[in-house]
């Protein structure tokens, strides 16, 4: 066994947790996803109301999304791994690291962006023109930074990336795991059409739903993945 393997288990394991931990916040705080489903104008008072500990909850998560870069490179690029299935695994590294940036850059609209917009539109001075003119960029910045590249880009690319990692887990006899990671990858590609969906002017809500599970699915995925690289105690005879 490499030597790395334990860490990159252990690494997994934590990783799957601790991503969801800013996520469960958000929901609370923030009611997200569901607040980007409603009016701009909503959105940016909720915000505004949430102060610095809402930002810094935003900054951890975007964060979060960044450590899934060197995490997919570990379990991607194995001694054994580049050897055996060289494309398989550098193909699951680099997929990996532009999910990591992807989401991540998406994310960082929360901490670097939206905070101005909110604050300029919960200002008292604020004339009816530029409020409307704050919602109308806050809802742009939400359609580039996190529908277009977060979401649809970031989520194409994690998809992609764990369809790769799954492809040489099924040739090393992880056949349980690698189905697991297949049908999650099914989901999240399907999820990223809720972008698309709201484009044309139809419903996005079960595209939704599927990202949601997609998501839930990955994180039994890295559960799984990463007690599989642990080291396993022999048995007492």
């Amino acid at each position: 066994m490499e030597k790395t393997r334990p860490l990159a288990g252990l690494a997994a394991i934590v990783f799957a947790i601790g991503f969801n931990i800013p996520y469960a916040i958000l929901a609370v705080t923030y009611d997200y996803p569901d607040i980007l489903r409603r009016p701009a104008s909503e959105a940016l008072e909720k915000f505004a109301a949430g102060g610095a500990g809402l930002v810094l909850t935003w900054h951890a998560f975007a964060f979060a999304a960044l450590l899934f870069v060197p995490l997919a490179v570990a379990l991607a690029l194995t001694q054994k791994r580049v050897r055996e299935k060289p494309a398989l695994a550098v193909g699951a590294a680099v997929a990996g690291a532009l999910a990591g940036l992807a989401q991540a850059m998406g994310l960082w609209r929360w901490v670097f962006v939206v905070p101005g917009l909110a604050q300029a539109h919960r200002d008292p001075q604020t004339n009816d023109t530029s409020k409307l003119a704050a919602e109308q960029t806050f809802s742009l910045i939400n359609q580039y930074g996190g529908v277009a590249i977060g979401e649809h880009m970031g989520q194409l690319l994690t998809a992609l990336f764990v369809v790769l990692l799954c492809g040489l887990q099924w040739n090393e006899g992880r056949r349980i795991t690698a189905s697991i990671g297949f049908v999650t990858a099914a989901a999240i590609a399907v999820g990223t059409n809720e972008g698309v969906a709201i484009a044309i002017g139809q419903s996005g809500e079960a595209f939704a739903m599927a990202t949601i599970v997609g998501f839930l699915g990955l994180t039994i995925w890295l559960l799984a993945t990463g007690i599989g690289l642990l080291p396993r105690q022999p048995i007492a005879q």
